[in-house]
Order: C-alpha cells, then sequence, then structure tokens
C-alpha cells in the first residue's frame, strides 16, 4: 500500500494545505532499503522542489547507514542520527560514522566532532557506570519488515515481556503483530498507530481468543475516526471489533469543530503563537507561561544557581558552619555571615 507514489500525494497535500518549508521522510521501522531510496528521493524532490528534504531512519535492519549515504547522493538535504553509544540498534545511525562516510565521499559536513566526541565520551560514561546496554549493530532480520515496530516500541516490549517472565514468548508477538497489521490495512507503523497495533497484538497473545479484547482505539480506527484507511478491512473481522469495542463508541464520528474561531473569540487580542500554543495545551497552563514571562522569565529557571544553593544552605543551617565545595571554588558559610570564600 505504502507506494512512492503515496508518499508523493501525502507531500503535494502537505504542501497545498499548509504550505510547509520541509518535507521529513520518517522511517520510525528502518523500512527504507537502499534499492527503495533510489526510487523515492528522486520523486519525492521533484515534487517538492526548493523545500527541505529530511531523512529520519532506523537501523533495525543494520541498512540505515547505507541508506543514508544513498540518500545524500540522490539530494536528500538534511539526516538524523544519534551520537554513539546512543546510536545503532534499534536507533539511528551514528552520528560519528555517518560525517566520517559523508566526508569520504568529498561532502562537507559543518559539525563540531570536539563537542561529539565529549558528548560520546559522557555517554559511555554513563554506561559504563550504570550498567547500561550501548547501541550496537544489529544483523537483518526478514520478519522486522513483516511486523515493522519501531525501534522504542521493540525495546519496551523486551523490557515487558522479561519483567512478566513472558521472554520465550516474544518472537510469538512479533508475528501477532505482523498478523494484526495486515488485518488492519497496514496502518503505518508510527506514533499513535504502531501502538494501537502493538497492544492489539498483545492482548491477542495474552488473552488466547484474538479480538477478543478491543481497545477503544482499535475500533475507533476501524471506524474511521483517525482519516480513512488505506485499504479495507474484512467484513467479519471488521463486525468482530465494533461488536467487542466499547459500545458507547458511536458508528460515525462526530465532525470535529475547528478550533480556531472560538479561541479568536475568547482571546482576540492574543496573536496566533500564542493561539497556537492555547491549542495544545488544556486548562491555564498558557496563562501560566504568560504570568511567567512578565515575572521575567522562565518560572523555573534559577539564573544564578551556586549563588542560590549558598543562600538556600545559608537558610537552612540554625548553627554552626557549612562548606561548600564546586570544583576549585571553596566556601565556609557560618550562619549569619560568609566566613571565607576562595
Amino acid at each position: 500500500m505504502h507506494t512512492d507514489e503515496l508518499f508523493v500525494a501525502k507531500a503535494l497535500e502537505l504542501i497545498e494545505k499548509a504550505d510547509v518549508d520541509a518535507i521529513m521522510l520518517k522511517d520510525a521501522a528502518g523500512l527504507l532499503t537502499p534499492d527503495r531510496i533510489r526510487t523515492l528521493v528522486p520523486v519525492l524532490k521533484e515534487a517538492i522542489g526548493e523545500r527541505t528534504l529530511e531523512l529520519h531512519s532506523h537501523c533495525l535492519t543494520g541498512l540505515a547507514p547505507l541508506v543514508y549515504l544513498e540518500a545524500v547522493e540522490l539530494g536528500c538535504d538534511a539526516l538524523h542520527t544519534s551520537i554513539a553509544p546512543m546510536a545503532n540498534g534499534a536507533a539511528q545511525p551514528a552520528t560519528q560514522d555517518i560525517v566520517r562516510d559523508l566526508r569520504a565521499l568529498g561532502y562537507t559536513v559543518n559539525v563540531d566532532d570536539d563537542i561529539i566526541d565529549t558528548i560520546s565520551g559522557k555517554l559511555t560514561a554513563i554506561a559504563d557506570e550504570e550498567d547500561k546496554p550501548v547501541g550496537e549493530p544489529v544483523a537483518y532480520s526478514g520478519l522486522h519488515f513483516m511486523h515493522q515496530l519501531p525501534g522504542g516500541m521493540l525495546s519496551n516490549f523486551h523490557s515487558q515481556l522479561a519483567t512478566a517472565g513472558l521472554s520465550h514468548r516474544f518472537d510469538e508477538l512479533l508475528h501477532e503483530v505482523a498478523r494484526v497489521r495486515s488485518e488492519l490495512a497496514f496502518p503505518i507503523m508510527i506514533t499513535p498507530f504502531a501502538q494501537f497495533v502493538g497492544t492489539q497484538a498483545v492482548m491477542n497473545v495474552i488473552s488466547g481468543e484474538r479480538y477478543s479484547i478491543v481497545p477503544n482505539e482499535i475500533k475507533k480506527y476501524v471506524l474511521g475516526y483517525y482519516g480513512a484507511l488505506l485499504a479495507p478491512i474484512d467484513p467479519e473481522l471488521h463486525a468482530k471489533i465494533v461488536a467487542n469495542g466499547a459500545s458507547n463508541i458511536p458508528l460515525e464520528a462526530a465532525p470535529i469543530a475547528p478550533m480556531l474561531p472560538d479561541l479568536r473569540e475568547r482571546h482576540p487580542n492574543e496573536s496566533m503563537d500564542l493561539l497556537l500554543l492555547r491549542a495544545m495545551f488544556a486548562g491555564t497552563q498558557v496563562d501560566e507561561m504568560k504570568k511567567a514571562v512578565a515575572a521575567g522569565g522562565n518560572a523555573d529557571e534559577i539564573p544564578l544557581p551556586l549563588l542560590d544553593l549558598i543562600k538556600a544552605i545559608h537558610q537552612k543551617s540554625q548553627t554552626g558552619r557549612q562548606a561548600l565545595n564546586a570544583g576549585n571554588l571553596q566556601i565556609s558559610i557560618k550562619k549569619g555571615e560568609i566566613e571565607n570564600v576562595a
């Protein structure tokens, strides 16, 4: 279902509706191959014109680094990477490796290698100290193209099944995800649809009777609450999902009223930026933000953290002396006065 033509049509739809500045090809499940990127990037570049084309992929099949290099050669403008050791595995390709390979191909990559190395060293030290795994290249898996789960969900499934003592059912769950995905008309496996499919698959495996328990989101999905499906769903399965889902979900979604007219009426003197914030943040959150700005900035920001720390220690000390060491700075505080600063 997800053909080059579909992605071109979606890109043109975004440009027509919102005149976007950039198009991002987001491959959270790491499905792109060198062959596919050779056909997809050229048609997208032709469709979007001078707009920026970004690529975001994950290393779940081990192909993403090669896909990235191919994409750049075909005209892709920006790549999303992760700094090792947070790269590879279920994450994006490593910044260090992609920068190295692009420079070897003759490209200029304006990043600060020293800063990247510093960040990488700190992350590696944290992983060593806390005994956390680091990203490693993975072997190719054909099953991945069947279930298409994003990296974050795969990591969570590993962890959750291990916690529940069900690690031995991991492959069974992946096969069920693949089956559910095909039955639900091949939704794109990114948030929130990947979570919808994954949750239904878990319930199918645990309950032992497929679709006997149907989450609200699955019923709403098949009823078209989240938009038109890419393909029809088997009528018997459709009827079972509707019957086993929550009875209070209407069979037809009510039209969603536009938010902007009401927001403009209630806040006639506010800018579009503030109205968009109010559309995204419920309750009084935007009013609290405005109060914080009016008071001189972010209420959670500490402009002078060391001085505030000294004051806090001084206020809490009832009697005696307190000492503070911060690198080469040593401060000794006696109740009522600062005794020594060196």
